[in-house]
């Protein structure tokens, strides 16, 4: 017989709507789990374990008499600690936000309090969400759990760990340029990157406003539709969000899936990332979808352009980090200047700081023209591209990451960290919605992801084709 927390968000909803078990057990559950396994994955940063019993019993209530806000309700969860949760540390995994304390929740976060989903805390990120590993972090390295060596992914590292990891049978990330789908790929679980403003940004703590997105992961891709429709919509507090549309799950018949040639046959991307993808091709041409090899802009030129505008951004956004409203004050300051200087500082990680001071360097007059106004083009003529492609196909297949999970400490050079988003930039250049789901298995036995991406608004469309990949996964 399964434990509780084998039980995948459907079963769990199944469950609790015929009164298997109640929303106290099924909580009590995760919270054992955390307790006996988060030592060694590092996956949570702050559990409220009494908060979340409280809402698990108020859950009950509802049950009992027969008045549950929505199928979510009862079901725990766990968020990336750069979404705000009223009255509690929302700090970015940086020592410039230790202490803060969210006054409000995130629309994302409130959606689901809405839904009586029960909140059971933070979870473990890289640094203001610059990175691919889940080790720059104040709280220390996010484990892979399927193989503690390896590093989980980034930077929504403790949220794939997390549910890799039966800690919580869903969870929230965020995504700039990879950062949902690239652990979730990493931790062998689905990730979804939703259509830029489809899920509203408000209470997210940004880092590049254009890029990011409040994206999700969960066991498989029917879990991922039912937390996908309990966050989507217009929200008045995120001008950025949209009226999304209804939509159909059915695929068309043929399905035309075109596939990236600079994404398969490009410098480093691993053997086995090619031989996942070749299956992947093979598991939907036996369900009749017609396939083609298409070209993208250079994928150099994608990741280029992603680093100079999302660093732009950052070195904008981050600067109401600056000792004075909230967060860390520099005790070492005899100036104003030095109050700013000192506080980010001593505040900010190497990557935040690296990474700010190239945006600022992209803004000086001298290379704006040269690099910005570049950068900005490349992104239209990404747009514009991905437009033409999906006036003619339903879905672009490609790896979600150029290899799979690799070992922890790895020496790596900014650049060949930067690397590790090839694959992924497109679909945040452009504002597709974009999924990895895991299919294949890298030399070290653990997960490979496979990234569809469609036309805006297609999630459906996307979650369904993930299905043909995970029945496939199984034969």
């Amino acid at each position: 017989m399964k434990k509780l927390i084998e039980y995948t968000l459907q079963e769990h909803i199944n469950a609790l709507q015929a009164g298997e078990y109640s929303s106290v057990d099924l909580t009590n559950a995760y919270l054992e789990r955390i307790a006996e396994n988060d030592a060694s994955v590092n996956a949570f940063v702050w559990i409220d374990a009494k908060g979340a019993l409280e809402a698990a019993w108020a859950s009950d209530e509802r049950r009992r008499r027969g008045a549950a806000l929505s199928q979510l309700d009862g079901i725990p969860y766990a968020v990336k600690d750069n979404l705000c949760v009223k009255g509690m540390r929302t700090t970015c995994a940086s020592r410039i936000l230790e202490n803060y304390i969210a006054p409000y929740d995130a629309t994302a976060v409130s959606r689901l309090r809405e839904s009586g989903a029960v909140l059971l805390g933070k979870l473990n990120m890289d640094e203001f969400a610059m990175g691919s590993t889940g080790e720059l972090s104040i709280f220390g390295a996010t484990a892979n759990p399927l193989h503690p060596a390896l590093v989980s992914g980034g930077s929504s590292s403790g949220s794939a760990a997390a549910v890799a990891a039966l800690e919580v049978p869903f969870a929230l990330g965020s995504d700039t340029g990879g950062s949902v789908r690239q652990p979730a790929a990493f931790c062998g679980v689905v990730g979804l990157k939703p259509t830029y403003g489809a899920i509203s940004r408000y209470g997210l703590i940004g880092f590049a406003p254009s890029f990011d997105c409040v994206g999700l992961l969960t066991r498989n891709a029917a879990d991922a539709e039912t937390v996908f429709s309990a966050l989507v919509g217009k929200d008045p507090h995120d001008a950025t969000t949209l009226d999304y549309p209804q939509q159909t799950p059915l695929l068309r018949h043929p399905l035309r899936i075109a596939v990236v040639k600079e994404l398969l046959e490009g410098e480093g991307v691993s053997e086995e990332v090619r031989v996942s993808v070749q299956r992947a091709i093979h598991a939907f041409s036996k369900q009749g979808a017609e396939i083609q090899t298409i070209s993208l802009p250079s994928p150099q030129i994608a990741l280029a352009a992603y680093c100079v505008l999302s660093a732009v951004e950052a070195s904008s956004n981050l600067a109401r980090f600056d000792g004075i409203r909230y967060g860390r004050r520099s005790k070492n300051a005899d100036t104003l200047f030095d109050l700013y200087a000192n506080s980010r500082g001593e505040g900010f990680g190497m990557e935040v700081k690296r990474r700010i001071l190239f945006g600022t360097c992209m803004l000086t007059e001298e290379r704006r023209k040269i690099y910005l106004e570049r950068a900005a083009y490349a992104r239209n003529q990404i747009r514009e591209r991905m437009e033409e492609i999906f006036s003619s196909f339903d879905l672009i297949l490609n790896p979600t990451s150029p290899t799979g999970a690799f070992p922890r400490g790895s020496k790596q050079t900014p650049a060949e960290r930067r690397e590790a988003d090839l694959c992924a930039v497109y679909a945040n250049l452009a504002g597709n919605p974009a999924l990895s789901v895991p299919f294949g298995t890298s030399a070290y036995g653990t997960p490979l992801g496979i990234q569809l991406t469609a036309a805006p608004c297609r999630e459906a469309l996307l979650l369904a084709a993930a299905r043909i990949l995970e029945e496939a996964s199984h034969e």
